[in-house]
């Protein structure tokens, strides 16, 4: 998966929208206003930041060499993705659709209202 492909999918998803709250160089996706993924647009290889359940971050870490810990994240919660690396495109995605669920899950019941109205 490349960058363009990433950054598609995730606009895909009902609710997102991309902004640059950090400065210029990183790309941030919001559903609700809640971050659930981020990329450095300068990063080689191009990695993406991804929120995701502790105990499943652990497996996915000891399971793939481009799952690592979240960069400037809390790494209870959050994974560095190499995308452009090894890993399946099939398994990008889910990844990017469990960040998505997990804060979806997360929000509150007038945003979660909102958001099924779109």
């Amino acid at each position: 998966m490349n960058i363009e492909e990433f950054t598609l999918y995730c606009l895909s998803k009902k609710g997102v929208e991309e902004s640059f709250p950090f400065g210029g160089d990183t790309l941030v996706f919001k559903v609700m206003s809640k971050m659930f993924a981020l990329t450095g647009l300068d990063s080689v290889p191009c990695t993406v930041n991804l929120k995701c359940n502790p105990e499943r971050s652990i497996i996915l870490r000891e399971e793939y060499d481009d799952i690592l810990p979240g960069y400037h994240m809390n790494k209870t919660h959050w994974n560095t993705i190499n995308i452009e690396g090894s890993l399946e495109e099939s398994l990008v995605k889910e990844m990017i659709d469990h960040s998505y669920e997990l804060v979806v899950s997360s929000l509150p019941k007038k945003d979660k209202l909102l958001l099924d109205a779109l």
